[in-house]
């Protein structure tokens, strides 16, 4: 983070009240006088998260005080809040506490908070309740408190594989280990890290080493008590398999990161070596920064430091033949100051007044915008209407009063604050246009075929789009290129099209489903793929969206934070949502997002300042994630609302992508994944965590009857792609 925000108690806990945790429940109570139970247990939490930074392992059955702190003593110089809830829907744990405290450093007690409990035998499933904390978890084992099982499990490794006169192992070793825990508790996990650095990893099949050179695993257990067993390890020697291999590895360098107009990297470089062997393969790689010792390589290396840099680079083969040195150079800059400053904007407004001041007929409406580092579009809403690209003076010839709000957004992303101008106009020689429907789309699309012809302004002032009503219920087909016939002959009479636009349009309509039983008539593509298309959209909060080649949207990899890319051209209330989405988190996680629904205007929100947040707060989550662990609620959940678990998802091989359609009528939710209906939900009001909130906007704790439409991103690693958007109203 750059900027440290606090943020009021009042106004955490009205957050976390929608997203399913209480503040401070009944069974816990800011620190004051009292008999302590004769057990404490303390949980900590600091500044990260994914983990709490301290938290208990055992207990005793009984009387118990649970110390829950999140503070700037713990560590935490953030703000950010965290929770400490206890699971009592999860039949593989103990139900039988009830506790969900959010502690804040901002908050009047200090981010400091006890409850009194009494604990059973058994195990307890703890968490944190925040969306994007799903990884702060653990398990309290509780026992009896007879101390019968204090005995830590005995662990064993077997080293096995081919082994040459010296006892060396030839090509690889593979390590077994064996647990055991005679009369207590039982092995409940074994664990292994390789060498002295190596992380501690969960051990489920035999650890193969196939890398040439002395090695050490180390090895150890425990068992449903809490009790460890001693740190053990097993040393051996892998040596490569005889071979006539004299031919080194070939090796490479990349360097990557963005870039400056003279080529030198900003803030930081990143450089990705690679080797290969065809005869007895890679056994080792190795680098060195501007000078200094040979480093093993194991990730790509990271170069923050202003200034020139070397990094030299070599691979060794298992018959042990060394690759020619390396190298490649690079600078790092500072990146320049970010811009923050908005355009600035002015409007005008123009016509023939009366005497009142009003304008008869019509107004002509001019936004302007200047921005010492560019401006990258303007935008307008009409009578408090969505806000529409401005591309040209907005003309107003509809009687009545009216306002203009006009905005603009620079090439950096700052975008000014709207303002507005407002008039009267009053009825002239011409009266307002009847147009069937409004759309200013910039060429003539009949359902989702484009037909590449301009949508101009007919003689009657309706845009083309406007004329064909492709939105409108048809009964059949037939019935729907009748009355696009009817039209397009009119226009062609008129002169407004010619002949071969006239054949154009005639032919995205035959190749439209509208009116066509059983097919996707009445969607309207809100994400076709193309950068008119995506500019429609507005991104607010951390994170971020690009547009590819091939039309989908990826969220960033490089901007941190919890963010949302939505659609502020229309409110929808009921309705039938469909698009595609893949999951492309990087190595073996998978990526957290969501879909909004039926949320309100996210700027200026009288209650919200975070434009991200008032989705969260005033809409509908529909939860994409496929992970097995974390957070509890899986694909197709209403997240807060409804949970459906990994079995219910209908999960999908990474990689691959999934139709989704999401259906609202009324109050009644159902979600399909790839045809199959996953969740079926009805928001009367209450949630799997607090009852129906006192400030919900909608009617005996129900939601918003429409609104706008948002995609989640929750950061860098969290990557995931859409495609193909398209909505009917119901």
């Amino acid at each position: 983070m750059t900027r440290q925000r606090r943020v009021s108690t009042g106004l955490l806990a009205a957050v976390l009240l929608v997203l399913g945790v209480l503040s401070v429940p009944s069974t816990a109570r800011p620190e004051e006088p009292r008999a302590a139970a004769a057990q404490v247990l303390t949980w900590t939490a600091d500044d990260d998260i994914t983990k709490y930074a301290s938290a208990p392992a055992t207990a005793v059955a009984g009387p118990a005080t649970i110390v829950f702190e999140n503070s700037a003593a713990t560590g935490n110089t953030t703000g950010m809040p965290h929770t400490l809830t206890f699971a009592t829907s999860d039949p593989e744990f103990n139900s039988d506490v009830q506790l969900n405290i959010l502690a804040s450093p901002n908050d009047d007690q200090g981010g400091r908070y006890t409850a009194e409990v009494t604990l059973t035998p058994g195990r307890y499933f703890y968490s944190c309740t925040i969306p994007g904390h799903g990884q702060m978890q653990g398990i309290l084992v509780v026992t009896e408190g007879t101390g019968e099982d204090t005995t830590p499990p005995e662990a064993a490794a077997h080293v096995s594989g081919t082994q040459n006169a010296q006892g060396q192992y030839v090509g690889s070793a593979s390590v077994t280990i064996h647990a055991t825990d005679e009369g207590g508790s039982g092995v409940d996990g074994v664990e292994y890290a390789i060498g002295d650095t190596g992380p501690w990893q969960p051990y489920t099949t035999p650890v193969v080493v196939d890398q040439v050179g002395d090695h050490e695993v180390r090895y150890r257990a425990f068992d449903k008590a809490g009790n460890v067993s001693a740190e053990k390890s097993a040393a051996f020697t892998v040596v490569a398999p005889p071979t006539d291999d004299t031919t080194p590895p070939e090796t490479s360098a990349t360097v990557s990161g963005e870039r400056d107009a003279d080529g030198a990297y900003l803030d930081m470089a990143t450089v990705t070596v690679s080797a290969s062997d065809t005869g007895s393969g890679v056994n080792t790689i190795e680098y060195a920064l501007d000078g200094g010792a040979w480093q093993p390589y194991t990730g790509p290396v990271m170069v923050h430091q202003v200034g020139t840099h070397t990094v030299r680079y070599r691979a060794t083969d298992k018959a042990g033949n060394v690759a020619p040195e390396k190298s490649v150079e690079f600078t790092v800059v500072a990146a320049p100051p970010e811009d923050t400053t908005p355009p600035v904007t002015g409007v005008t407004v123009e016509g023939t007044r009366n005497s009142d001041g009003a304008y008869v007929a019509s107004a002509k409406v001019t936004v302007t915008a200047t921005d010492a580092g560019g401006v990258a579009g303007i935008e307008y809403s009409l009578d408090g209407g969505p806000y529409l690209a401005y591309t040209a003076p907005v003309v107003v010839d509809r009687a009545g009063a009216h306002t203009v709000a006009y905005r603009a957004t620079d090439r950096a992303g700052n975008t000014s604050e709207a303002r507005t101008v407002s008039f009267t106009v009053v009825a002239g020689q011409v009266p307002a246009p009847p147009c069937p429907e409004y759309d200013e789309r910039l060429t003539v699309i009949v359902g989702t075929v484009d037909s590449g012809v301009p949508n101009r302004v007919t003689n009657n002032r309706c845009r083309i789009n406007e004329l064909i009503e492709d939105e409108k219920e048809w009964t059949s087909h037939a019935l729907f290129l009748k009355h696009v016939t009817s039209v397009l002959d009119a226009l062609l009479k008129a002169g407004v099209v010619d002949r071969r636009e006239h054949r154009a349009i005639q032919k995205a309509a035959r190749q439209s489903d509208i009116g066509r039983p059983g097919q996707t008539e009445g969607y309207r593509k809100i994400l076709d793929g193309t950068a008119e298309s995506f500019a429609k959209w507005q991104h607010v909060g951390g994170g971020s969206f690009a547009l590819n080649p091939d039309g989908s949207i990826t969220s960033g990899t490089t901007r941190a934070g919890l963010g949302m890319l939505w659609f502020p051209q229309r409110k929808y209330g009921d309705f039938s949502l469909r698009l595609q989405w893949r999951d492309d988190a990087p190595g073996t996680g998978n990526a957290n997002s969501g879909v909004f629904v039926r949320f309100p205007w996210v700027h200026d929100h009288p209650e919200e300042p975070r434009p991200e947040w008032a989705a969260i707060k005033y809409g509908h989550e529909v939860q994409v994630f496929d992970r097995p662990d974390g957070d509890m609620y899986k694909t197709g959940s209403v997240y807060g609302f409804d949970r459906v678990g990994l079995a219910g998802a209908g999960v999908t091989e990474k990689g691959t992508w999934n139709d989704y359609e999401i259906r609202v009528v009324d109050q009644h939710y159902s979600v399909y994944r790839n045809g199959v209906l996953i969740n079926e939900f009805d928001n009367t009001g209450g949630q799997e965590f607090v009852p129906p909130r006192s400030d919900d906007p909608g009617t005996d704790g129900r939601r918003f009857a429409s609104g706008y439409l948002g995609l989640q991103v929750h950061g860098t690693t969290d990557v995931i792609s859409y495609r193909d958007i398209r909505i009917r109203e119901l």
